[in-house]
């Protein structure tokens, strides 16, 4: 007797084929539907909107664009400091105290400007770092947009270049020389913008509110400002803080004889302008800027930039060039020149870094 075998039908078959697709496509439509969704919402659609530079993780940054929109933040942050001031609604409070045991001041002028410049920056370029001197209150957000024009005289001295997001930090001081601003000295109150890369400065912005004069400059590319054509060596001009002036005079005379003059002002962007031939007439004019205690980045960057752009110099008491990541203040003082023999003048004045510690 042969032996008994199953015999499947073709129907049966059939059946069984479309069972299992029915169950694979229930498992499987929502991911490949999700997936779908996905790729549309990443690209954008013809004709919209691109996506801002920089807003991508490992996207690239073009310094160009970003010099543009820090001189405007500059100007913008300025103007909230200038219609404060002219209304004379300062709100000053002390927020606390520098290591000198000074009181420091912050001012409605000082928040306004900084939600100015932050929140236009950050619109603009929402993947790069940016350290401000001012908390950004996040509950107070404002949408600045910038239409992504670079001023004629931008487009004619800079080329464009691009650089890793990552690797750009930049640095906003809302308003430099608070304690001037609120005693009406208003020659000395700056806002600045510095981008540094990897560390170093490369573009500096110097804006000055009350004249509506802007200072920019960019590392190997291009600047809107000059240094004067001479500078005295033997006895120079020292621009020092207001608060300082006795600490350094004594030891700049040491040093370069009783002539030397010692010139106390507000603002570390002041005292960069000082350095350069601005065509400003309540601006001084100096040959070395000295500061011999503890100051913070915010305050420093842009000048430093400004100053690199156009061969000039500013480092620690020490000689040491001043990194712009990690922390927000920079430990050993500074000396700041150009067209002179820095490193002269630094061994020239040791007794200067032991100042510095006091």
């Amino acid at each position: 007797m042969a032996p008994m075998g199953i015999r499947l039908s073709p129907l049966g078959m059939a059946v069984f084929c479309l069972l299992g697709l029915g169950v694979l496509y229930h498992l499987y439509s929502g991911f490949l539907a999700g997936r779908f969704a996905f790729f549309m919402l990443s690209e954008p659609a013809a004709g919209g909107p691109e996506t801002p530079h920089g807003s991508a993780p490992g996207g690239a940054v073009d310094l160009r664009e970003l010099l543009a929109v820090s001189v405007l933040a500059a100007v913008r942050g300025g103007e909230e400091v200038k219609r404060v001031r002219e209304g004379n609604v300062l709100n000053a409070k002390a927020k606390g105290k520098t290591r000198e045991g000074a009181e420091e001041q912050l001012t409605t002028g000082d928040l306004l400007s900084n939600r100015r410049m932050f929140y236009l920056l950050k619109g603009a370029f929402p993947a790069v770092q940016i350290n401000s001197e001012e908390h950004v209150d996040t509950a107070d957000q404002e949408t600045v947009s910038w239409d992504r024009s670079i001023p004629e005289d931008i487009k004619q001295k800079i080329q464009p270049k691009e650089v890793p997001a990552e690797s750009v930090t930049v640095w906003i001081d809302p308003l430099d020389a608070t304690q001037e601003y609120t005693e009406d000295l208003r020659e000395y109150v700056t806002t600045m913008v510095c981008v540094a890369v990897n560390g170093k400065p490369v573009i500096g912005v110097i804006h000055k509110p009350f004249s509506s004069y802007t200072a920019w400059a960019m590392v190997d590319g291009g600047s809107n400002v000059k240094a004067r054509s001479s500078y005295n060596e033997k006895t120079p001009r020292i621009i020092v803080s207001r608060s300082h002036a006795g600490k350094v005079e004594q030891v700049a005379r040491q040093t370069f004889g009783n002539k030397t003059v010692i010139i106390p002002a507000g603002g570390a962007g002041y005292k960069v302008l000082a350095l350069l031939d601005v065509p400003e007439k309540n601006q001084k004019e100096a040959d070395v800027y000295i500061h011999v205690t503890y100051i913070k980045k915010w305050d420093i960057c842009a000048g430093n930039a400004v100053l690199r752009a156009l061969g000039g110099h500013m480092t620690t008491l020490t000689g040491e060039e001043i990194s712009y990541t990690g922390s927000d203040g920079n430990e050993g003082g500074l000396i700041a020149s150009i067209n002179m023999n820095h490193k002269a003048l630094i061994e020239k004045l040791p007794d200067l870094e032991k100042t510095s510690h006091k």
